[in-house]
């Protein structure tokens, strides 16, 4: 294993919780909702890279400062 370079936590409103999940390069959250699924994945190379996808037509995946850019775009 290499250097913790991330960790990640994860809760839900059922009182579970799960924190310091411990990462090099890359940790990923999939979203189960009936057949429908979302997944977050955060990379942590030179920048940050930042993918969501909701299915293979809609995807999002760029660097962090992006996503607050478009994130703030929307307020």
């Amino acid at each position: 294993m290499g250097e913790i370079r991330m960790t990640a936590e994860v809760r839900t409103d059922y009182d579970c919780e799960t924190t310091g999940l411990p990462a090099e390069r890359w940790g990923e959250a999939v979203f189960k909702i009936g057949d429908e699924e979302i997944v977050i994945e955060v990379s942590v190379e030179k920048d940050v890279i930042v993918s969501m996808m909701v299915d293979e037509k809609t995807t999002w995946r760029g660097t962090l400062t992006g996503l607050k850019q478009l994130i703030r775009s929307t307020l």
